[in-house]
């Protein structure tokens, strides 16, 4: 009982923090460097699900305002990256193409369809974690990812591995634990980078 309050603590706090920590440190350091563009479009249309189904289907807001704010903390995300890289009117371009396809969705498409979007989610954010992951393996460093971004996130993932294990959701848990294994190579990229770097400085001075 005591593992699973723990767990869902871990839980809160990705959601209400983790993203926003991430867009602070690239609104901190003026630079978006290390992060995958396609990782965090997948983590935008990850984030996208729940509104669209939320909307479709009258859900008071305050059931969903927090994924509400994780949309917009992604999308000014991948606003920033575009704008450091010199190309803000194609993010522009992009981000209000992305909310007339979430009109779309939400005024024509068929509810079968959106419901079924759902179980999309995990596989999009476990493919955004991977690819960052490859990011920082060919870049070698983690650039601008928030070091307790990364740490919340590995804490949402076990707490959310958890609590659908000892639900017996068997297809869930396993998606879970792939994604709280990819947050897990993260967080061991971010202390490897960070040692090397601190190894180098060390050998220069």
């Amino acid at each position: 009982m005591v593992l699973s309050k723990v767990a869902g603590f871990w839980i809160l706090f990705d959601v209400l923090l983790a993203q926003l920590l991430q867009l602070l440190t690239v609104l901190w350091r003026g630079r978006a460097d290390g992060l995958s563009l396609t990782s965090v479009l997948l983590q935008l249309y990850a984030f996208s699900c729940p509104v669209v189904f939320a909307v479709r289907h009258n859900f008071p807001l305050e059931a969903w305002a927090e994924r509400l704010f994780l949309l917009i903390e992604t999308a000014s995300i991948f606003l920033l990256m575009l704008r450091y890289q010199g190309d803000t009117l194609r993010g522009v371009r992009l981000l209000l193409s992305h909310c007339a396809l979430i009109f779309l969705l939400v005024t024509y498409t068929a509810s079968s369809l959106i419901s079924k979007m759902q179980d999309t989610i995990l596989p999009a954010i476990i493919l955004s974690k991977l690819l960052q992951a490859r990011a920082n393996y060919y870049n070698g460093h983690t650039g601008e990812l928030s070091r307790p971004s990364l740490i919340l996130s590995l804490g949402g993932a076990l707490g959310k591995t958890l609590n659908y294990w000892d639900s017996y959701i068997i297809v869930e848990s396993l998606f879970h634990t792939v994604s709280a294994c990819l947050s897990f190579v993260l967080v061991v990229q971010m202390f490897y980078y960070m040692r090397q770097s601190g190894t180098k400085k060390d050998k220069n001075m």
